[in-house]
């Protein structure tokens, strides 16, 4: 019987040119813990700064801890997502977790009030940065709540300035 032999795997070597904005992305798992938020937020920041993207800390760093601690507040399960990208001078930022949406208008209703009184701080960054935020279904097969945050870099950079 002749032996085959497994072809060689072609080399990829790991990218050498160093992180810029443009290549940020990433997402995290995160247990539904209350100290998961503070994780969230370190993790961010030091991303940030690997990419160069310090001026959006501020607004960012509010913006994922709010995102985080109402996931992990409402998430049906053990944890939660979170994803980190930057295109076209635009950073979003995306929570996703297992709560579905309610069949029950009125449960739903409730729901989102709930839900929306919990971002209102995220709202209120969203807007002093000219951004946008929401939350509706999650399209992942696992479905649950989609929230997310979009913060264009000009406006992020300018946040809190006089």
């Amino acid at each position: 019987m002749p032996t085959t032999r497994c072809p060689a795997a072609p080399a990829y070597p790991a990218d050498p040119t160093p992180p810029i904005p443009e290549t940020l992305a990433y997402s995290l798992t995160l247990p539904a813990a209350l100290a998961s938020a503070a994780l969230a937020r370190a993790t961010t920041r030091e991303l940030l700064r690997a990419h160069g993207l310090t001026d959006m800390l501020d607004p960012a760093l509010q913006a994922v801890g709010e995102l985080t601690a109402v996931a992990s507040q409402f998430t049906e399960s053990s944890n939660y997502y979170l994803t980190l990208r930057y295109r076209f001078s635009i950073l979003r930022l995306i929570a996703y977790d297992s709560h579905p949406r309610h069949t029950s208008p009125h449960l739903a209703t409730a729901c989102d009030t709930r839900r929306r009184a919990a971002l209102r701080v995220l709202a209120c960054v969203c807007r002093a940065c000219d951004g946008t935020w929401g939350f509706g279904e999650a399209r992942e097969p696992g479905g649950g709540t989609r929230m997310w945050a979009t913060l264009p870099r000009a406006s992020a950079a300018a946040y809190g300035a006089p």
